[in-house]
């Protein structure tokens, strides 16, 4: 299929980028502390750090972790929210030669443990609320050198009252114990002393491991080289060119960060592209808290703000969404889950703005399509690829499908993965002989190049942007004893968009889904855990005894 979606790309984006402008993300970010030295670059709970903090605070985290003796390419986890902490741990990983290891600080020892054996972690850096869950697990990895943050490090004199209120007044850390840890702020002291020694990196070195659910149960990590980062980011800065280059009247772009950095989403599009443009990023420690989020965002006119659709229908409904400045927002980037028609229509009505739509995964570094920036309409089309990146659209037999058919939606471009990290069986299955990543996902191309997702080709259920995948949650569940059978399959939420329904036939009839609840909030972190539980005599079966599950998501069983 020639590029038919060219012609759709508004005046001003090109076809093409070059991913060969930097060597390393290390290299992005240096150019940015540079340029942009005197500038905030991020602000957290009211407390900013410049761009020329960030190089120093993170050219010293860096010579300390290099004073460990970890050689070059060794893993380094993060398990933390969106605290100023975050940027810095990035930022000095990186330039130290390292790979970050993005951790969803929520997740349980199951998941956590899981994820640090299979990278071969040797170091930590996470926020003290979530040592205890380290704790519970940190013996059964490789985990040498653990840096223990607090919320306050990094806020002088208001970090302490800040520490009070966490530990004390608002009991969010529960008691832990990590023998041989070092407090961040120790860390970023001593590495002070230490020689910081740069490393030559290059475009094909590994720069993150950012896991993904497996249809398998299993979270793979998806290797992403430090060029696919740089060309998503690149990519993403050019689609919004359209609307940055005529604003003279910004003096610095300040974006939201009120998606976790940890979420691929966030990490290139509020974080990278963040600090490559020069903007402020205002960190959201707990999105969830609308009113304290609207309360951060008080007084800043906010230019850009990606985010799924429950966090913008969460604030449309919030009797505080009128006091935010929307005077200035150019760009309203709706990923993750499908953004709803009516909360598109709210958001523009409100803002003025639409909620520019778009299509990634964690194996595409995230971003692969998006909706123009100039557009006003809400299309229920998640937009036209992105320059250098080609969608192909394609059936079981691996066949390009005619224009407007549904088939597998297949991507090729400089932000592919370049695989899942030490499961070569695994990536085979999703490249084709040809290059492309099969997503999974089922939809079709229109005549402008527009792509409209369908369908999941697995089963697959996306809560609140997050991938919940049904053989994880039947697995956890299927080790109650009172368990005979169990499926897990996504149903209509009005606030999350889906969530988890349970099928379950009992080996015992005491049995209660009160039981179920209770047991998969110890192995589940919050969104992957069941939101319903319906008990059956018996589940739907293939011929094969396989257990139907769509059967049962669509009430025909």
């Amino acid at each position: 299929m020639d590029k038919i979606w060219l012609k759709s790309y508004p005046p001003g984006v090109p076809a093409e980028i070059d991913p060969t402008r930097y060597s390393s993300v290390a290299e992005l970010l240096e150019e940015a502390f540079r340029d942009h030295r005197a500038k905030p670059a991020f602000v957290c709970m009211g407390k900013e750090i410049s761009y020329g903090e960030l190089d120093v605070l993170s050219r010293k985290l860096a010579a300390w972790f290099q004073s460990k003796g970890l050689a070059r390419g060794a893993r380094i986890a993060i398990m933390m929210p969106n605290v100023l902490q975050y940027p810095v741990a990035i930022a000095a990983i990186l330039r130290a030669g390292y790979v970050v290891v993005n951790v969803n600080p929520l997740y349980t020892p199951r998941e956590l443990q899981h994820q640090l054996k299979d990278s071969g972690a040797e170091a930590i850096i996470l926020l003290e609320n979530f040592a205890v869950t380290l704790q519970a697990i940190v013996r059964n990895t490789s985990v040498k050198h653990i840096v223990v943050a607090a919320m306050g490090d990094l806020m002088g004199v208001k970090g302490t009252l800040v520490n009070f209120v966490v530990r004390r007044v608002k009991k969010m850390v529960p008691a832990w114990s990590l023998p041989g840890h070092v407090k961040f702020n120790t860390a970023i002291t001593e590495g002070g002393r230490q020689s910081f020694k740069p490393v030559q990196q290059g475009p094909d070195d590994v720069a993150f491991l950012q896991y993904t659910g497996g249809t398998t149960g299993v979270a793979k990590g998806a290797t992403l080289l430090h060029r696919n980062l740089i060309a998503n980011v690149l990519q993403s800065e050019i689609w919004l060119n359209p609307v940055r280059v005529n604003r003279t009247d910004i003096d610095q772009f300040i974006t939201v960060v009120a998606l976790p950095l940890y979420h691929v989403f966030a990490l290139t599009v509020c974080g990278l592209l963040t600090i490559r443009t020069g903007g402020l990023g205002v960190l959201i420690p707990n999105p969830r808290d609308i009113p304290g989020m609207i309360k951060a965002l008080e007084g800043y006119p906010i230019t850009t703000i990606p985010a799924v659709n429950t966090l913008y229908n969460a604030m449309l409904n919030s009797p505080d969404f009128h006091k935010l400045d929307f005077s200035k927002l150019i760009a309203a980037n709706g990923g993750g889950m499908a953004v709803q028609e009516a909360v598109a229509k709210r958001w523009f009505e409100h803002t003025h703005t639409p909620i520019i739509e778009g299509y990634g995964l964690s194996e595409t570094s995230p971003c692969a399509t998006c909706n123009p920036v100039t557009v006003t309409e809400y299309s229920g089309t998640v937009g036209l690829p992105l320059p250098s990146t080609e969608i192909s659209i394609r059936d079981d037999e691996g066949n390009e499908v005619p224009l407007g058919q549904p088939g597998e939606i297949c991507i090729r471009g400089p932000q592919v993965m370049a695989g899942y990290w030490n499961l070569p069986d695994e990536t085979a299955k999703v490249m084709t002989p040809d290059g492309f990543f099969k997503s999974g996902d089922v939809g079709l191309m229109n005549e402008g190049g527009f792509i409209k997702i369908v369908d999941r080709k697995k089963d697959m259920i996306l809560v609140s942007g997050f991938n919940v995948y049904p053989n994880e949650i039947e697995d956890v569940v299927a080790k109650m004893p009172g368990v005979f059978e169990v499926a897990a399959v996504g149903v209509p939420d009005q606030h999350s968009g889906e969530a988890v329904k349970l099928f379950i036939v009992k080996k015992d009839q005491a049995l209660t889904d009160a039981d179920i609840f209770a047991y998969c909030k110890t192995q589940l972190t919050g969104y992957k855990r069941p939101k319903i539980v319906e008990f059956r005599t018996e589940l739907p079966k293939s011929n094969v005894g396989k257990i139907l599950r769509r059967e049962l998501r669509d009430g025909r069983a």
